[in-house]
């Protein structure tokens, strides 16, 4: 990919949705990030999973935790237990995708977010 002013300005804008959202509401990889890249960037679904999850490693994700965790929002035992599942899930959920045909993979994600949606639109 050519790193053109156009193209980094996309690539700020799109980090920037991300991280606030992430920062706020707890999302931020699949919900813009994926769609951001698909869309804008022309990447394909797998690049765009593939280079959301390298975003939100470790270091990118810190300061938020640091706030969440400082205001006592954070059970570090229940961040252990998930995260020791979401390391397997992850593996297996990566290799999955990557077996799948990418319209497969797009129509999944696509129905993931519109169950969400509603969800949280019209749920309690």
């Amino acid at each position: 990919m050519s790193f053109d002013l156009q193209t980094i300005g996309l690539l700020i804008l799109t980090g920037l949705l991300a991280g606030i959202l992430s920062g706020f509401v707890g999302v931020g990889g699949g919900i813009i990030m994926v769609p951001a890249m698909v869309w804008l960037l022309g990447y394909s679904q797998h690049q765009a999973q593939g280079t959301s999850l390298a975003v939100l490693m470790f270091p990118v994700v810190f300061m938020a935790v640091r706030n969440y965790y400082r205001a006592g929002m954070i059970d570090p035992k229940v961040v252990l237990v998930i995260a020791l599942a979401f390391v397997i899930g992850g593996y297996y959920g990566s290799k999955w995708s990557l077996a799948l045909p990418m319209a497969t993979v797009q129509r999944i994600f696509g129905a993931i977010m519109l169950v969400a949606s509603f969800k949280l639109i019209f749920g309690k």
